[in-house]
């Protein structure tokens, strides 16, 4: 299915209902870039935690990836997402704003950080696993691709501002107050998403009483019966292990074996942004003039090419500036595929199992990180930190071979979506 520039852009000029959805995700992105320097400087600079802590910390705000994902994608799919995106954002900001509540009252401790850290895990995930499922509500299928560009460009720019803004308020206000600031953009995200009026599709009322084990059931079995959905994440959750291995010791590996100073470091790391933003940009141009099987497999495949300069460098200005390049020619695909194999995924699922689909590649590919960052640990006593890269690099081979021998090779335009069940939309009044 085609379409073409012109009628993309000016569907997606009328309609105010995607972009405020895209204004809600910048909003409490650009919040949480702020949080993500702030409550590490505050745990570290004013509650004097220790490494254990810091790690227990990093450790407990991964752990909902891994446990609450499939259970928020059952619930995204059982009731209105839009009610569900307000209402993590307003728990949220209320779970933020007890950071500095007891920064005042001078009776904040780690123990209360622990439990934020959880709640926000927490809340990303039902965030997420509605407003990603949320989006087909908003858009046609031919404009998927387009749409995600959007939300991928904003939420680069949005990490970016949000990282700049949240390191100037911790030097200007400290680093509690500086958490109002991801407080705010929570409340904004809850408005903007509060103003959506598109009707949205409820699913039709299950006989009898349907325990959430077996909606989860139900739609595992979907996922691992779609054969291009279940490729496509499998390859995911394998790319993502093979990072998970590398990025374990890759600031320190630069940083230490290489000589990287911290601001060549920060500079390195930026550029790597603005070729994520790039590749938000221009992913639908790249996909329609070389097909979406070959853009997603593309992407995948730069990845493991992309470790060789890393496995080659040593110390000097010359070497940090292909390591740049290279971040910068790496992330530019990874977003470009990134978005090309959300969008294939979305039009191919129905949409009654759009949340437990995105839940069940959420489950996958983040639980692969924390048993690669255990692998790293143990590689990295045997082979060194240059060959347990050797190692995330050959890993980062599999899932282009898994597209490859899959029905994504052969994919040059956008499939035609399954026929969609008529459902009565959501009450016109309803939140």
């Amino acid at each position: 299915m085609t379409t073409s520039t012109r009628t993309a852009k000016a569907v997606k000029a009328t309609s105010p209902d995607l972009r405020r959805l895209v204004a809600s995700e910048c909003a409490s992105l650009s919040g949480s870039a702020v949080s993500t320097v702030a409550l590490p400087a505050l745990a570290v600079l004013e509650l004097h935690a220790s490494t254990t802590q810091i790690a227990a910390l990093a450790f407990l705000g991964q752990l909902p990836n891994a446990v609450v994902a499939l259970p928020a994608g059952a619930l995204s799919d059982r009731y209105a997402k839009r009610p569900q995106m307000i209402a993590a954002d307003l728990t949220a900001a209320a779970g933020l704003a007890t950071i500095p509540a007891a920064d005042f009252a001078g009776v904040l401790g780690i123990g209360q950080m622990y439990a934020v850290a959880v709640v926000l895990g927490i809340i990303k995930i039902v965030h997420d696993a509605a407003a990603i499922s949320y989006l087909p509500v908003l858009v046609e299928p031919h404009l998927l691709q387009h749409a995600n560009s959007r939300l991928g460009a904003a939420s680069s720019v949005a990490d970016s501002a949000g990282s700049n803004a949240g390191a100037a308020l911790v030097g200007a206000v400290g680093a509690a107050r500086s958490v109002l600031a991801d407080v705010l953009s929570y409340l904004v995200s809850a408005l903007l998403v509060w103003r959506i009026r598109t009707p949205e599709p409820v699913a039709a009322p299950s006989e009898g009483r349907r325990s959430l084990a077996r909606d989860i059931g139900e739609g595992l079995r979907y996922v691992v019966g779609q054969p291009t959905i279940r490729t496509v994440i499998a390859a995911l959750s394998t790319l993502s292990f093979g990072l998970a291995v590398m990025n374990t010791y890759w600031a320190y590996y630069l940083l230490a074996d290489l000589h990287v100073s911290p601001t060549a470091f920060g500079v390195i790391m930026g550029v790597g942004g603005a070729g994520s933003l790039a590749g938000a940009l221009l992913a639908p141009r790249i996909a329609s003039r070389i097909g979406i099987g070959p853009t997603i497999i593309i992407g995948f495949a730069v990845s493991p090419l992309a470790q060789i300069p890393l496995l080659l460098a040593g110390s000097g200005s010359q070497w940090q500036i292909a390591l740049a390049g290279t971040l910068a020619v790496q992330l530019f695909w990874a977003t470009v595929s990134g978005t090309s194999q959300r969008s294939l995924r979305q039009i191919l699922c129905e949409p009654r199992f759009q949340g437990r689909m995105q839940a069940a590649s959420a489950t996958v590919t983040a639980g692969a990180r924390p048993l690669a960052t255990a692998a790293a640990g143990a590689l990295v006593l045997f082979l060194g930190v240059r060959g347990t890269f050797a190692v995330g690099a050959v890993l980062q081979i599999v899932p282009v071979i898994l597209l490859l021998v899959s029905p994504v090779r052969a994919l040059r335009d956008m499939p035609v979506p399954p026929a969609r069940t008529a459902v009565p939309p959501a009450r016109k009044g309803a939140p």
